[in-house]
């Protein structure tokens, strides 16, 4: 039964969080009380992750290093630089150009996973770029900041290195661990998780969602234009030096998606624990918008494969 529960709830997880985020800004009171949970929360994602990652995932480094390689590189590279100059070509002011950046300096999410398989991409692929991404986000997303942010506000490296640490890193750590020497723990969990994060990355975005709710509806349109753009250019991009660096189309189509869809609920956390509110609004609205391009860039893709 939890099989059947979690087989259905990671087909159609896309359907839910986008219901998530509707329902916490049509009707904020349902999530407002889950907000100072949001860590934790991703905590539970990350630690579903970790019971999930096989060495398989990271084999695939060995088989294809020139995909994994340009995947997790231009992940790091486009959307950081590329929220950098969104940033200063609309000349956001300070909290919301955090917001931004913090966007664009976090790994890619896991919904990029299911969207290359509806793309007909290439799976396993996108799951070793999602995870080596997420392991190296403990020190490249406050690393980016760092560099890209002070000339908005004072960023604390130690300190985002540490929030990043705990949220993402010892979770998915653990949860590998559980993998490899409580293989029964692990069984249990494979069985009951997807259902637990499915319900966690919901919450998730429909209290980021709730809690940014107002600020939505008085800075919503802008951050909706820079948000858009911002992951147009990761599709575009991606897909561009996919091609450029000579990968198949299989692989160009994932590496895009996985540069395109970022972890907007972890950008989101982040900007609520180190800055101002107003700062989780880029992260809210990128987690609405990726849920739409992502499906109807999936569907276009699909579609060319007949």
């Amino acid at each position: 039964m939890l099989q059947r529960l979690g087989r259905f709830a990671s087909k159609t997880f896309l359907l839910w969080m986008l219901l998530a985020s509707i329902s916490g800004f049509l009707i904020p009171d349902i999530f407002k009380s889950f907000g100072t949970f949001v860590p934790y929360l991703l905590g539970i994602v990350m630690l579903g992750m970790g019971l999930t990652v096989s060495v398989n995932d990271f084999k695939l480094i060995l088989k294809e290093p020139k995909a994994v390689l340009i995947g997790v590189i231009l992940q790091y590279t486009i959307m950081p630089l590329s929220a950098y100059a969104v940033v200063k070509l609309f000349h956001l002011p300070a909290d919301i150009a955090i917001g931004v950046l913090l966007v664009g300096c976090c790994p890619g999410g896991t919904s990029s996973n299911v969207i290359s398989y509806l793309a007909k991409g290439n799976v396993p692929l996108s799951v070793t770029i999602t995870t080596i991404s997420t392991v190296l986000a403990s020190f490249m997303t406050p690393f980016l900041m760092f560099v890209l942010a002070q000339e908005w506000m004072d960023v604390s490296f130690m300190a985002m290195l540490i929030s990043v640490v705990k949220v993402v890193l010892v979770p998915l750590v653990l949860g590998i661990l559980i993998q490899r020497f409580l293989k029964p723990v692990a069984h249990v969990g494979e069985d009951i998780l997807p259902l637990i994060s499915v319900i966690a990355i919901s919450v998730i975005l429909g209290a980021v969602v709730a809690g940014s709710r107002e600020l939505i509806i008085q800075t919503g349109l802008l951050i909706f234009l820079v948000v858009v753009i911002h992951n147009a250019i990761g599709y575009l991009l991606g897909f561009w030096f996919s091609h450029l660096f000579k990968l198949n189309y299989t692989d160009q189509k994932t590496v895009s998606i996985e540069v395109g869809m970022q972890n907007s609920g972890l950008a989101a956390s982040l900007a609520t624990v180190h800055f101002n509110p107003l700062a989780a609004v880029p992260g809210a609205i990128f987690s609405i918008v990726h849920l739409v391009t992502g499906p109807i860039l999936a569907k276009y893709w699909a579609a060319k494969s007949k």
